[in-house]
């Protein structure tokens, strides 16, 4: 039996909240069984059944005014492949979204940018380098040197 791995270093403030289009649609359904692995929990906010004819900036925009309602709020993306949805939940304010395809750089936007939106594409990254791309980014903190906090205040101020 697989021990679960330690939760997140969330906040107990923040909720972990998810979007897909149809095409990150299965892929979704594949991250919403290894969170339940990992005990964290979090909320869907669709699309909830297939539709072909969906659109990624609204489920973009679903998660990224989620995220933006608590600053200890996280958000993960699909779509294709993940740049259209991280374009998307970028256009809102103190929203910073990656397309990370690695663990590294999930860490490093974590880390250095305080990311709060990872995007992940469904046709580019297989899901066993996701899952290590989604634990990386859960379990990163961000730095707080004077130099990172200076840095995500300036995106977060364009």
């Amino acid at each position: 039996m697989r021990k679960p791995l330690k939760p997140t270093n969330m906040p107990n403030t923040s909720t972990l909240y998810l979007g897909s289009d149809h095409a990150g649609f299965a892929y979704k359904a594949k991250l919403k069984r290894f969170l339940d692995e990992l005990n964290i929990p979090y909320e869907d906010l669709g699309n909830t059944t297939l539709d072909p004819s969906d659109d990624y900036p609204d489920y973009a925009a679903k998660v990224a005014k989620k995220v933006q309602e608590n600053g200890n709020n996280r958000g993960i993306l699909i779509c294709n492949s993940g740049i259209g949805t991280c374009i998307a939940a970028n256009r809102f304010k103190n929203v910073r979204a990656v397309n990370a395809a690695s663990p590294k750089q999930a860490e490093q936007a974590r880390h250095d940018n305080n990311a709060n939106v990872l995007c992940l594409g469904a046709s580019v990254v297989p899901f066993w380098i996701a899952r290590k791309i989604v634990k990386s980014w859960l379990s990163t903190k961000f730095d707080i040197a004077a130099r990172h906090r200076r840095r995500v205040s300036q995106l977060d101020n364009l």
